[in-house]
């Protein structure tokens, strides 16, 4: 079955669940305005199971309805992972014997954003999900510059650095402020390097779109759940010459 419908209390029934807050004070009427919301975009019938007034003038709704959607999975578009994950053991072997020297790696967040839980979970010792962080890793040194970084002070600490990547975590997104600030970058690093001896430019964040790197300007966009190992590894294969983007690259 490549068709499939959403499933609520029974299979094929089509029924979801929304939130989303309305700017209007809680009353009857903000219910129906939620009803009527949802109705627009195809919820019928449609039912609000929670209503919370948030300060004076906004509500907070949950509504769940019926739609009549379809969903072709084979359609779907995603960035499959093109390299194999690696242990640290790996990955530090594979520096020593084809950088002979240590990979370097600078990470911070840019902008306004004082967001770190995402930027310390790769790079930290105390890593996420059960992995350690690039910290750990013996031929990998790495530079965090925490938050709230502009993006001259990260180009300059690249320069210094000799910088192989420079990894960026961005997690407000008000407005695509992440969207503007990484563009700002890929630019700012486009201007200050020659194309060969650019650092890597990797991204990451709850609210980036993996299939958006070329149109951010940037070599790789990671999105919520990726693990430091599998950061690491991409590190190697686009680094070491060794990667499938290198073999693509170079054909």
């Amino acid at each position: 079955m490549t068709i499939i419908r959403p499933y609520g209390d029974t299979t094929g029934d089509g029924m979801v669940q929304l939130s989303f807050t309305l700017p209007i004070a809680h009353s009857k009427i903000a219910e129906g305005a939620a009803v009527q919301l949802a109705n627009k975009m195809g919820m019928d019938p449609a039912l609000v199971v929670h209503a919370k007034p948030m300060g004076p003038d906004f509500t907070f709704f949950v509504v769940y309805g019926r739609v009549h959607h379809l969903v072709d999975p084979s359609k779907v578009v995603v960035i499959e992972r093109d390299y194999p994950l690696l242990t640290p053991k790996e990955v530090n072997a594979a520096v020593k014997s084809t950088l002979r020297r240590r990979l370097v790696v600078v990470g911070g967040c840019i902008g306004t954003d004082a967001h770190t839980v995402g930027i310390d979970a790769i790079l930290n010792i105390k890593g996420f999900a059960g992995e350690k962080g690039l910290e750990y890793y013996r031929e990998l040194k790495v530079v965090n510059l925490g938050a709230q970084v502009s993006v001259p002070q990260l180009v300059e600490r690249a320069v210094e650095e000799k910088a192989d990547a420079v990894l960026v975590s961005q997690v407000v997104t008000q407005r695509d402020a992440h969207m503007l600030n990484t563009r700002e970058m890929s630019a700012a690093f486009r201007e200050a390097f020659p194309s060969a001896k650019r650092p890597l430019l990797v991204v990451g964040g709850p609210r980036f779109d993996e299939t958006m790197a070329e149109e951010l300007g940037v070599d790789r966009v990671f999105t919520r759940g990726t693990t430091p190992g599998e950061v690491a590894s991409y590190l190697v294969h686009r680094l070491t010459g060794t990667g499938p983007d290198n073999e693509k690259e170079a054909s």
